[in-house]
């Protein structure tokens, strides 16, 4: 018998549901500003590919970021863009998990989404001490590196507290500046390029580290839907959404690309160099001290501009999951200085103070599982939700039918499985540990509305459809 879908929602009720809570007054984020906070949200510049020239030689690294956009960041990229179209409010991928599976799922995918924000904020500061103990030796240890990293850390949030659009033309400044200097080191390098070097499969009885390599590439690569939890602050989203993603993407591959093809083909050490700040070390050889100065500050730079972005999707992630009753009404609260909220600034910041601590490798492993975790959710409620409301207006849609993007989804899914599958035993303690705090906090915020213990927004309303016989 043949089904007719029926929608009991129009598509003009979108608009009546709370997916924000900005003021009217609030100024939001226009396309520069949205493309270069993508771009700090997934990449931030070249610093960090360098592990996977250590772990499997040349060839295999620049086929990785050649190839990987292709299977993993434009499929993202697409799915971000039609969602976040679709339902413009803040909270991102808690909303389509909510929209698709219920609350229960929305409520898991803020917990597995939040703490792997945080863990991989908490790398920043690191990375950003790996550089400047190059410059200055004070901070390789000891209590000046553990301030230091507070300060950062610190610092870096009250500038986010600030303000999203002081945020976004802070990412714009930094973009520039801090790409500069990997530029200079490309165009310097051509004349000695030996195009050979880039089709090495490395050092002779060296062994390849596959969880460095696709870590490493996972972790340059990701979060690109990260921003869909600003979409409330977007300045129209449904044009500029789609726009500054595939900008993001195009900026990112290059970024990536170009200095690995230069340094690649004009450095010639031992593998086992190739460790993460390889390129400040490469930038002196190719045209001496001062340019491996310049690619250190750049690096320290691109670090502040990571931090900024991805708090920032942090934060309007809680936003969204107070709008839609997940958390107390205070996580929504905005600071009367600077229309920021400052809850969830101030949970954040605490969480990764405390975070980057850890282990650097720890960090990005249990960033990257529980992004898997919640990037599986995510691509099921894509599909789900195309099942479920394809009447559902999306002003960006992506041009296949269900078969094909079921397929489409498919070859990132499985990419997602073999990086949780190559984790270590800490790791899957740790993003265990998550996955129960998760599902507690769920059960804990209904006894707690249940019991009033605090204010809760009214829970936003699901889109149904129904299936009718003809």
């Amino acid at each position: 018998m043949s089904m007719a879908i029926s929608s009991s929602l129009t598509a003009d009720m979108i608009q009546e549901l709370p997916i924000s809570t900005a003021t009217p007054t609030s100024k939001k984020l226009t396309l520069i500003p949205l493309i270069f906070l993508i771009y700090f949200e997934v990449a931030g510049g070249p610093s960090g590919a360098e592990p996977a020239v250590k772990a499997a030689g040349p060839l295999l690294t620049i086929l990785g970021f050649l190839i990987f956009p292709f299977i993993w960041s434009i499929p993202e990229a697409l799915v971000t863009a039609e969602l976040s179209t679709a339902f413009p409010g803040n909270g991102g991928f808690v909303i389509w998990a909510h929209q698709a599976f219920g609350p229960f799922w929305g409520s898991l995918m803020g917990t597995w989404r939040f703490f792997s924000v945080v863990a991989n904020i908490a790398a920043f500061p690191v990375m950003c001490m790996d550089y400047l103990d190059k410059l200055f030796s004070v901070f390789c240890s000891g209590l000046p590196r553990k301030l230091a990293l507070v300060g950062f850390t610190l610092t870096c949030s009250f500038l986010n507290y600030t303000g999203l659009v002081i945020v976004g033309y802070t990412a714009v400044v930094v973009g520039v500046i801090s790409l500069f200097p990997f530029i200079l080191m490309s165009l310097i390098a051509i004349p000695k390029i030996h195009p050979h070097r880039w089709v090495g499969l490395g050092q002779k009885g060296v062994k390849r580290y596959w969880n460095l390599y696709f870590n490493t590439l996972f972790w340059n690569l990701n979060f690109w839907d990260s921003v869909s939890t600003l979409a409330g602050e977007v300045e129209n989203p449904n044009k500029t959404f789609p726009q500054a993603l595939f900008s993001a993407v195009i900026l990112t591959c290059f970024t990536y690309l170009i200095p690995l093809f230069a340094t690649i083909g004009v450095v010639s050490v031992d593998q086992s160099e190739w460790e993460a700040g390889f390129f400040a070390n490469a930038a002196a050889i190719v045209s001496g001290e001062w340019l491996q100065v310049s690619i250190e500050i750049g690096v320290v730079l691109s670090s502040i501009g990571l931090f900024e972005a991805q708090l920032s999707s942090c934060v309007y992630q809680l936003v969204g999951m107070a709008d839609l009753g997940f958390l107390p009404r205070c996580f929504a609260v905005r600071s009367k200085w600077f229309d920021t909220p400052w809850a969830g600034t101030l949970l954040a910041t605490v969480i990764t103070v405390g975070a980057s601590f850890m282990d650097f490798t720890d960090i990005v492993a249990s960033a990257n599982f529980l992004y898997s975790l919640g990037m599986l959710l995510e691509f099921a409620s894509f599909l789900w939700l195309r099942r479920k409301l394809p009447a559902l207006r999306r002003p960006y849609r992506v041009p296949m039918r269900l078969s094909g993007l079921i397929i489409a989804c498919l070859i990132p899914s499985g990419f997602l499985i073999l990086i949780m599958a190559i984790a270590t035993k800490i790791v899957f303690l740790l993003c265990g540990m998550v996955t129960v705090f998760g599902i507690g906090m769920y059960f804990l915020m209904k006894l707690c509305k249940k019991k009033k213990w605090f204010k809760f927004s009214h829970e936003v309303q699901l889109y149904e459809q129904e299936l009718q016989p003809m």
